[in-house]
């Protein structure tokens, strides 16, 4: 008898690697997506830290904070080309674990030449695991017969609690930060290997083409980068600026301006964590365009405040409609490519610009205006999800629709 799963995979196309053992792939590939998100908690949390030792000021830091952001862009051209060479497991298992160590370099730096190179290092290894581990993720995916890539996506956001939860009791013991990352890189190279020892083989077959040192995405995973990139704008300047917007626009406390993020952070978790059942019961277009709906109300209530819980209640759904997005457009570009880490790595390059440009547009247009045109810019951004959302659809490479 012919298992379905590997039916499935057999369908779609020989560069999908078979996947013996769905189940224990899934965790594996679970376990990988919260050992990354940990490292960026973690090393959040111990930023106030860095700059006190280091005694950096918050202009010079603004800086140095960049230098992640254009390493990870420099590194995830080359993501896909390491993953041909050496495969997918043995590729993901060395990307993560160089993330895994890299998240404690920057607390050893000297000096602040060393800090933005090791910084560099921090982002060029996050973005090259990024693309690995969601190229991983398709195979398991289409092994599985259903959308599970928006759940893996919220394992990211919780390792991520998880961990700036615990660098948040570390920071409060006066833990030096240095011990502290150490200890948790160790903890995570561990959770590493144990994750990757179940993901795919994903060997190419010698005669495959290798993919190009620097990728060039075609039109349709062009579109799909575009679509990602208004989610990602979205996100980054929302959780940069939401508790900024209700201190200074609606003037009210430090705390009541926490909880903002807070309550943000929280629907995108919960998004991320539910958006699987959602693609499976609507699919990824309608499940895209209600989101894009809720997040455009949200960004609405937050421009028309005039009281701090509306405008609350506004950023929350704002991450509820943008949260499931990214990930849903890594699954598309990822099912529409034969060598998903090529179109991956394509989305992503796109898309993480935006990590860069949103927090200084938003700002840029705050300087010349306000803040309440900052948000109207950002509403249009995710109303444009929803005119957009047919593009997500999963296509295989032939050009088929994926049902999921």
């Amino acid at each position: 008898m012919v298992d379905p799963a590997q039916q499935m995979i057999a369908d779609v196309g020989s560069a999908q690697p078979a996947v013996p053992d769905v189940k224990r792939a899934r965790v594996g590939v679970s376990l990988i997506f919260a050992a990354h998100g940990a490292v960026y908690g973690s090393f959040a949390t111990r930023i106030p830290w860095l700059q006190d030792h280091r005694h950096i000021g918050p202009g010079l830091l603004g800086v140095a904070l960049l230098a992640p952001s254009v390493g990870a862009l420099l590194g995830m051209p080359f993501a896909s080309r390491l993953i041909h060479r050496f495969g997918g497991r043995r590729a993901t298992r060395a990307m993560i674990i160089a993330w895994c160590v890299s998240g404690a370099l920057p607390m050893l730096a000297p000096n602040m030449p060393a800090l933005f190179g090791l910084l560099m290092v921090y982002g060029l290894t996050s973005g090259m695991g990024d693309v690995a581990m969601n190229a991983q993720a398709i195979p398991v995916e289409h092994a599985a017969g259903k959308s599970i890539m928006s759940g893996l996506h919220g394992m990211w956001s919780v390792g991520g609690l998880v961990a700036s939860g615990a660098g948040a009791l570390a920071a409060h013991a006066n833990l030096d930060a240095r011990i502290h990352l150490s200890i948790v890189a160790a903890v995570l190279v561990v959770i590493a290997v144990i994750g990757s020892a179940s993901l795919p083989e994903n060997i190419a077959n010698e005669d495959d083409e290798p993919p190009p040192h620097f990728v060039r995405p075609p039109r349709a995973v062009v579109i799909i980068g575009l679509i990602a990139f208004c989610a990602l704008f979205a996100e980054a300047s929302t959780s940069d600026w939401c508790a900024v917007y209700l201190k200074k626009v609606l003037g009210t406390s430090a705390g009541t301006a926490a909880t903002a993020y807070t309550a943000f952070a929280f629907t995108m978790a919960a998004s991320r964590l539910t958006g699987d059942f959602a693609v499976r019961r609507f699919g990824p277009t309608r499940t895209v365009r209600i989101a894009g709906i809720i997040g455009t109300v949200g960004g609405v209530l937050v421009v028309f405040a005039h009281n701090p819980g509306v405008a609350i209640a506004g950023f929350a759904l704002i991450g509820l409609g943008v949260a499931a997005v990214f990930p849903l457009a890594f699954a598309a570009a990822g099912h529409a490519d034969a060598q998903p880490a090529r179109a991956i790595a394509g989305v992503a390059t796109i898309a993480y610009g935006a990590g860069i440009a949103a927090p200084g547009i938003v700002g840029g247009i705050a300087a010349a205006s306000s803040l309440h045109v900052s948000f109207a810019v950002i509403t249009v951004l995710v109303a444009m999800l929803a005119i957009g959302a047919g593009v997500l659809q999963p296509k295989r490479a032939g050009g088929e629709p994926t049902v999921l």
